[in-house]
């Protein structure tokens, strides 16, 4: 199937790990030029060695993404080597549990600019670019966004507020062909939710209680399935006519009846 990205400039934040990682790998393996915006960390800089060695083109700007300045400048220097941005996927973000009976407003104030904040900077730094380009803009969202999750408010807002931006960017943009549009993960393996789970007292006990409320298959989802749909997203051939859409990728975590995962359906 020919997703039409071979050649096209998109741009990354947080995508050299995680569900990130997986991302910008198949949008290279769409022949696509990928430009990575990320601080660095042990996973990163794994993931950059590899794609050194295979000759990929993908390239990593380091910087902290609530450095609003940076982030334009990192647009503009993009702007200026490679061509004008065909798309944005704003990625990065952490769960930093700001919660409402134990944050303050500084604390949930910068979690909003780790977690939202530069979502807006980047879209309105790389929107000359989109325009030219009639390009796409796809935000990672998360299930905590529908169904709360308790003791993070902070993430629950950003990542609402995220939701919230792909259908006022997709109303916004429409004269200029700009499609936007979301995918919500729920229960995805990554390396930071697998450092989550071997920091409790028996990660295997809570792995098998969380993978029994999943409906489908009882299991997370992986990476690259949330990455798919991305690329999905982003083609502008089988895609074109896509946008505002919020896409949840979760083997019926958020949808599907609870009474699907009781006991007596499982035996």
């Amino acid at each position: 199937m020919d997703l039409g990205l071979n050649g096209k400039l998109i741009i990354v934040t947080g995508g050299g790990a995680g569900i990130g990682r997986a991302i910008t790998s198949c949008c290279l393996a769409e022949g696509a030029r990928v430009v990575v915006l990320s601080r660095i960390n042990p996973d990163v800089t794994s993931f950059f060695s590899e794609l050194r060695n295979t000759n990929a083109a993908c390239e990593l700007i380091e910087l902290e993404l609530d450095d609003f300045a940076a982030c334009v400048r990192a647009v503009r220097e993009i702007e200026q080597q490679h061509g004008d941005v065909f798309a944005l996927i704003n990625n990065a973000g952490v769960n930093d549990g700001v919660s409402l009976t134990s944050g303050d407003l500084a604390s949930f104030e910068k979690s909003l600019r780790n977690n939202l904040t530069h979502a807006f900077v980047l879209a309105q730094a790389c929107l000359p670019s989109l325009k030219r380009s009639r390009g796409t803009i796809i935000n990672i969202s998360s299930k905590v966004a529908i169904t709360g999750q308790g003791g993070t408010s902070a993430y629950a807002a950003a990542k609402g507020g995220l939701l919230a931006l792909t259908r006022e960017w997709a109303a916004e943009l429409l004269p200029f062909g700009i499609r936007v549009n979301a995918v919500l993960p729920a229960e995805v393996m990554t390396p930071l939710y697998r450092s989550w789970l071997l920091g409790l007292g028996d990660p295997e006990a809570t792995l098998a209680r969380i993978e029994h409320t999943i409906p489908f298959e009882h299991r997370m989802t992986s990476p690259a399935e949330i990455a798919s749909a991305v690329v999905f997203l982003l083609s502008p051939i089988q895609s074109g006519h896509t946008t505002a859409q919020h896409v949840i990728v979760d083997g019926g975590y958020v949808h599907l009846d609870r009474a699907l995962t009781a006991p007596s359906r499982l035996e």
